[in-house]
């Protein structure tokens, strides 16, 4: 009976009626910063991934002569590192975020935690604490759509790329 009358409804009664109102209004701020931090990173990625495709359509149309497979892998290649560019400003933004909000204390632990939630890769070693700990999902589901993204993206390249070489090659018809 002691330990009811410790337990979190217990003390949740004895609390005033706004202090028992801030875990919900905590958790619609971090709903709402969350969101706003999936809309800013997609309009970063979005800007990356369409200009990587225009200047691809651009120096491709210029581009003359045979099909070149060590040309096309390093098309590919710099499309790759724009994006992955791309990602790093990503995440920079959510470091940014948790040293502004006070959830991580240095910029170094901010940029690795960012990097493996982002990833995805969650090693665990470093965790935010439970005030803070609905953001660092939302940024693993912006890292998962944004990397899912630039998958589809630069298979799509790839695939294109195979498609006008074979037909660079074909003989022409009569």
């Amino acid at each position: 009976s002691k330990a009811l009358a410790n337990g979190p409804a217990a003390r949740a009664r004895r609390m005033p009626e706004a202090r028992q109102r801030q875990p919900n209004e905590h958790m619609i701020f971090q709903l709402v910063v969350g969101c706003i931090m999936i809309l800013a990173t997609t309009v970063i990625h979005g800007f990356a991934a369409f200009t990587g495709v225009r200047m691809l359509r651009s120096h491709y149309s210029k581009r003359r002569g045979p099909p070149s497979t060590l040309h096309d892998t390093y098309t590919v290649a710099l499309l790759v590192l724009w994006l992955f560019l791309a990602k790093v400003v990503e995440i920079w933004l959510w470091a940014g975020l948790f040293i502004g909000l006070g959830a991580l204390e240095t910029l170094e632990e901010a940029l690795y935690f960012s990097t493996v939630t982002f990833s995805t890769l969650g090693y665990g070693d470093i965790v935010l604490n439970t005030r803070w700990r609905l953001l660092a999902s939302f940024e693993a589901a912006n890292g998962l759509f944004l990397f899912g993204w630039s998958t589809a993206l630069i298979f799509a390249v790839v695939q294109r790329l195979d498609v006008i070489g074979d037909y660079k090659n074909r003989p022409k018809q009569d």
